[in-house]
């Protein structure tokens, strides 16, 4: 048997961090498996659906990496197969029409909430034999069995079993004709071949109705797996300030896609007491047996950690390549100054996302104005001394970083004074910064003529140094 997984989005919105999560275990398994993932895009909230949130779902799951084998395929050019299908359960019995207003139907719910019992259809157009309403149209439910129970194995959760009394006949297609979410999963599931169902287990509750309704068609039932819910580190429900945004939206904060990858794979699953692997070793390492049926906590610490991990050990000129949109996004040419590679690799272990980057490789292609209060601080009087000696000292010497620090070394010496008093006032001439890498390698990337341009300007202009 080939393992067939699938995930579905609705396109009512972007891809966000859950959503993303379901798509990775579903992929991973198939691809641990050697089986197929499928792509389909539950698009029948037609007042909801958008190309724009089609558009944002398939980008995120390029930029995460995730690949499919078939699709996307969308439920809105599938309609004439679900009107097949509905038309084969009335055939059969196994479906009615429903002439339930909304008024009757709020009615019903009424009494039963008043008698204590679970608010739900009763089944009056089940069987009934009375002439139908011709001002209404018709709902289509399918006949849910009354007696016994549905039992299936969740392979993260466990057994489950549900009553069939408890559930009701369900409306499969709604008075328009347009057939509803589970009626047209489950056709989908049935024609697409899926093996394994791998969804949030938001969705749990719809799983017997959608085994029944299999069952009705004798479709085969494919195995279940319910992914648990994310929440915040606090342990309340994930809201876009804690997380829950489009992942697109991690991609412009700075993160990578195999940070981010290998965040969401720890999300209740994990590989001992591993905490940093790369893909392939998540896909050989991955199987439902291992995750955990309790709710994830989304730790943003730790993903950016990770992150700083990943840029830590990324391809320098990959780095360069992620960066050079984002600086000239700001107005910055990187092709007049220093290899942007070797920027990104003297800043690489400092920087936790590519947007922190970004900004530290600005001051090596264009002088930045420093904060007054920084300006005050370290640009007095006695730093301009100690500025002007430099600046002599710089005109004469090879630019290299063992040349820059000793000349730095001995203006340090000559004036009796600690390394911070000369690197300080220099680092904020040159950069307008208070915090780079080594001022030696910082000096040596932006280059002798501009260093000592900047040095010559602000010394003349800034009010600390006048």
């Amino acid at each position: 048997m080939t393992i067939r997984t699938r995930f579905a989005p609705s396109p009512t919105g972007f891809l966000h961090i859950g959503g993303a999560r379901t798509a990775l275990f579903s992929w991973a398994y198939a691809r641990k498996n050697n089986g197929k993932f499928i792509l389909r895009i539950e698009d029948t909230d037609q007042v909801r659906s958008t190309q724009a949130s089609v558009d944002a779902i398939l980008n995120s799951l390029k930029w995460l990496g995730i690949d499919w084998d078939e699709g996307p395929f969308f439920q809105m050019q599938r309609m004439a197969r679900y009107q097949e299908v509905i038309r084969l359960l009335l055939k059969i019995n196994q479906a009615y029409y429903c002439y339930c207003t909304p008024a009757e139907l709020e009615i019903m719910r009424n009494e039963q909430i008043k008698a204590g019992l679970k608010p739900r259809y009763n089944g009056l157009w089940r069987d009934s034999k009375v002439s139908p309403p011709a001002d209404i149209k018709p709902v289509i439910r399918f006949k849910n069995p009354r007696e016994g129970a549905v039992t299936f194995k969740d392979l993260i959760k466990g057994s489950i079993t549900v009553q069939n009394s408890e559930l009701d006949d369900f409306i499969i297609a709604r008075s328009d004709g347009t057939p509803t979410y589970n009626f047209c999963v489950v056709v989908d599931d049935w024609d697409m071949e899926i093996t394994h169902v791998i969804r949030g287990d938001d969705h749990i509750n719809n799983t017997p109705r959608q085994i029944n309704l299999l069952k009705a068609l004798t479709a085969p039932t494919p195995e279940y797996a319910h992914v648990p819910m994310i929440l915040a580190n606090s342990g309340e429900r994930l809201s876009k300030r804690h997380g829950a945004v489009s992942v697109m939206q991690y991609e412009a904060d700075g993160y990578l896609p195999e940070a981010l990858i290998n965040f969401l794979a720890r999300l209740s699953w994990g590989h001992g007491d591993d905490e940093i692997f790369s893909v392939s070793q998540f896909i050989e390492w991955f199987d439902l047996s291992h995750v955990n049926s309790s709710p994830a906590r989304f730790n943003f610490d730790k993903l950016k950690w990770l992150n700083q991990q990943y840029i830590k050990t990324a391809d320098a000129h990959r780095l360069a390549s992620l960066i050079q949109p984002r600086l000239a996004s700001c107005g910055i040419d990187s092709t007049s100054g220093p290899l942007l590679s070797d920027v990104t690799n003297l800043l690489r272990d400092r920087a936790s996302l590519l947007t922190e980057m970004t900004e530290a490789a600005i001051p090596f292609y264009s002088p930045v104005e420093p904060d007054l209060k920084d300006v005050i601080k370290y640009l007095t009087p006695d730093a301009k001394v100690l500025m002007n000696d430099l600046l002599e000292r710089f005109k004469t010497i090879d630019w290299n970083r063992e040349a820059i620090h000793s000349t730095i070394t001995e203006t340090v010496a000559c004036h009796n004074v600690n390394f911070g008093r000369v690197a300080m006032p220099l680092r904020m001439l040159v950069t307008g910064a208070t915090q780079t890498p080594a001022i030696d390698a910082t000096l040596e990337l932006i280059g002798k003529n501009e260093v000592m341009k900047r040095m010559g300007e602000r010394l003349l202009s800034w009010p600390g140094c006048s």
